[in-house]
């Protein structure tokens, strides 16, 4: 039986899932959770086998739950189900430890062959995002100077944040969204292994970021 944990803060979609889990002999819905707080305590109380992740929760944001449930739940494999398929969203989800990743609107067929790929620890991806991911990472040119770790756009923004700029202004300033700055200021800690927002901000000034320009 895989026992399975679902994170989302919409009761139609819950509710939703529950009809398709009703109808797989082996899935069971062992707790629900309508915010990220609430996602990481019952994962750590529950240990399920899968968790069903949306990224956009109140309280805590998805992603952020996905990185604390990987280091007090290892042993749950973290799928995402969510609306956002952006670059920088699912790269984010990745690097937090999500195992899998789907866009809302994918079929129940597919959630439940996610679901027992997720159990079975092979990665889920959409093709589409598969081949996204290569070409990703297969592109990515070794870098100079500090934090080779990090794309471009994740050093720039840690430059923009060292510097004192909110997630706001650090979107004006390279014409990103909120969401987008914040998926990347995720990323940014998982790649430096830091948990706070200040620590990346001590770590970068300490590397030169953040001078004024």
């Amino acid at each position: 039986m895989i026992r399975v944990l679902l994170a989302d803060d919409h009761p139609l979609v819950r509710q939703g899932l529950r009809a398709v889990f009703d109808t797989v002999a082996d899935i069971e819905l062992v707790g629900e959770a309508s915010d990220g707080r609430d996602a990481v305590r019952l994962a750590v109380e529950l240990r399920p086998d899968v968790v069903i992740m949306d990224l956009q929760l109140p309280g805590l944001p998805g992603i952020d739950a996905t990185r604390q449930i990987q280091a007090q739940a290892p042993g749950s494999a973290v799928l995402v189900l969510t609306m956002f398929e952006d670059d920088g969203t699912v790269f984010a989800a990745v690097q937090a430890g999500a195992l899998g990743y789907l866009v809302k609107g994918a079929d129940g067929t597919d959630i439940v062959a996610a679901i027992h790929a997720a159990a079975a620890g092979q990665p889920v991806f959409g093709a589409a995002l598969a081949v996204r991911l290569r070409t990703w990472f297969a592109a990515r040119p070794p870098q100079d100077g500090p934090f080779p770790e990090l794309t471009p756009r994740e050093r720039d923004i840690l430059d923009h944040l060292a510097a004192g700029l909110s997630n706001a202004e650090i979107g004006q300033r390279l014409h990103l969204s909120s969401k987008t700055v914040a998926n990347n200021i995720s990323t940014i800690l998982t790649k430096l292994h830091l948990s706070q927002r200040s620590q990346a901000i001590i770590r970068a000034r300490d590397a030169g970021l953040g001078r004024p320009r």
